[in-house]
């Protein structure tokens, strides 16, 4: 009798587990973009100090898929929402470094990934004309209809991922927002690029 109770036991311990591990959505893609220079990699590189945990994990800022219509709420963008990594909403007064752009010019947008994943699709936004450059990044800020689209149709990139694309038209500084979308997950990642045209 004392042996059935165990194996009981052991059974109901072991649907337990297989549950929990099944219900938990695991993500395997994980990346910052390198060109334009993302925060979180001028973060983990040391160019911007106090940065909090982004600097040891700049390919971490996942959050929900689907911006524009869902995804991380206004004001969080930068960090995908995720209260770890709120020092990249802020703006620090126009502090980041931006990287030096040529508006209409193509450009190779670079991603370097750490862990690869069927993608849905890359996307980059920019910000608009006249955007408030003090208040954390809000969906009213930029152009929502992204001015690169790249489709993978579920396929797996490569560590290292290379775009050339269109600059958009514009003077002065503004934000690049680059999203990865995760084919089969829930999650995109969410990359924040400050530029200057």
């Amino acid at each position: 009798m004392r042996t059935r109770k165990l194996s009981m036991a052991g059974i109901a311990v072991g649907a337990l587990a297989l549950t929990v591990s099944t219900s938990i959505p695991l993500a395997y893609g994980h990346g910052y973009t390198t060109a334009p220079i993302s925060r979180a990699k001028n973060c983990a590189n040391g160019t911007v100090q106090n940065c909090g945990q982004i600097q040891w994990e700049p390919q971490s800022t996942e959050g929900p898929k689907g911006f524009p219509g869902a995804g991380p709420a206004d004001g969080k963008l930068c960090s995908a929402g995720l209260s770890q990594f709120a020092q990249l909403d802020d703006q620090r007064g126009g502090a980041w470094p931006a990287t030096q752009l040529t508006a209409g010019a193509t450009y190779t947008f670079r991603w370097h990934l750490t862990a690869a994943h069927a993608t849905t699709d890359f996307k980059y936004y920019v910000t608009k004309q006249g955007w408030n450059q003090n208040a954390p990044l809000t969906r009213s800020a930029l152009e929502l209809t992204p001015f690169l689209t790249v489709p993978m149709g579920g396929a797996r990139p490569a560590y290292d991922v290379a775009h050339a694309g269109t600059l958009p038209n514009r003077t002065g500084r503004h934000m690049i927002l680059a999203v990865w979308t995760i084919a089969d997950t829930a999650n995109a990642f969410y990359q924040c690029s400050d530029v200057r045209f």
